[in-house]
């Protein structure tokens, strides 16, 4: 143990007193008063490595994961009996992409429905029907840009046509791009956390 003084002379005595306390002291706890500036050690040991690898290397191995979301499954309200899958991973270049996209350029304005209708049609990874997917002829899972879609909806255009008209109104439509939104992680708060208290 080191004892520090800042005024070298003045303080020897005191810590003389100190050390020969130390010296005549029968277990290791050592009780300095309140007076001198003595740092306590930190009493948490860190996790033992597990499979031999450091802090470190757990921290690379996390990092190097790919971070990704589960799909996410939505019920139509209108519709009985149908839900829809969407990969909420969604990039901030993909979201800006779709509000330019939705984005009327004279006023400057952005169409909340076309929007939604490009959250929702290019997040679509299958359509149910009573908990089973719903496959075309080929085996293809159906989306909103499959042609028997189209048929079915009786549009020409999967975006914004067959989306609308599949959803059937407007507010439902923008509810389940919210949702997707939401679980993508935008407008979601990040809690903090200091890992250093027990």
């Amino acid at each position: 143990m080191i004892l520090v003084c800042p005024v070298r002379f003045v303080c020897l005595p005191f810590y003389m007193k100190e050390v020969s306390k130390i010296m005549s002291m029968s277990d290791d706890i050592l009780e300095v008063p309140s007076s001198v500036g003595v740092v306590n050690p930190p009493t948490s040991t860190p996790a033992p490595p597990t499979r031999g690898l450091t802090v470190l290397d757990q921290l690379k191995e996390e990092i190097a994961r790919e971070v990704t979301r589960d799909d996410i499954f939505i019920n139509v309200p209108e519709r009985k009996g149908v839900t829809v899958s969407f990969s909420p991973n969604i990039a901030n270049e993909q979201l800006k992409a779709w509000r330019r996209n939705a984005t009327n350029r004279k006023t400057d304005e952005m169409d909340s429905v076309k929007f939604a209708c490009y959250v929702v049609g290019q997040t679509v990874t299958g359509i149910y029907f009573n908990d089973e997917l719903v496959l075309d002829e080929q085996g293809n899972a159906v989306t909103f840009a499959s042609p028997v879609m189209m048929e079915m909806t009786r549009t020409d255009r999967p975006l914004p046509d067959a989306i609308r008209a599949f959803y059937g109104i407007d507010p439902h439509l923008e509810a389940v791009a919210l949702k997707i939104l939401d679980y993508a992680g935008y407008g979601e708060d990040v809690d903090d956390e200091d890992p250093t208290r027990g």
